[in-house]
């Protein structure tokens, strides 16, 4: 059974990551929690060594810019930790790309924030058994 107590304090932190976004035009944060444990984290930016900058002149979001569970993920991958059976916290619901990254990951739980205006990997998710939860956070 899972334990959903801390659902709510991992979505704050995963708010508060998200601050450390260089990004403009919209700034997402994610945490992957394992065993009650956070085993990585992630915000949307720009690839290691590049410029902090997201947008481009015309304020259109960068090609190459990383979104938070694709940073969060690949930082699991270069760890000693495992994703198989995780959870993943993400401030915005993902992508088609990130979903399809989640599920190569083993995450099993996803709990978001807000619904992206594109719903189509949340569908893949839930395609994939992979649990979904969307939050609403009290203050």
């Amino acid at each position: 059974m899972k334990d959903k107590k801390f659902d709510s304090s991992y979505m704050k932190m995963a708010l508060v990551w998200a601050e450390n976004s260089y990004c403009v035009r919209r700034k997402v944060g994610a945490l992957i929690v394992k065993d009650r444990m956070i085993i990585s984290d992630g915000y949307n930016g720009t690839p290691a060594g590049f410029e902090n900058v997201c947008e481009d002149e015309n304020g259109e979001t960068k090609p190459y810019v990383l979104h938070a569970e694709a940073n969060a993920i690949t930082k699991v991958a270069k760890s000693h930790n495992s994703s198989l059976g995780a959870t993943l916290y993400i401030t915005d619901s993902p992508c088609m790309e990130c979903a399809k990254l989640i599920i190569q990951a083993g995450i099993s739980r996803v709990v978001f924030l807000n619904k992206y205006r594109i719903t189509d990997g949340l569908e893949l998710l839930e395609r994939a058994g992979i649990e979904l939860d969307q939050l609403e956070i009290r203050n």
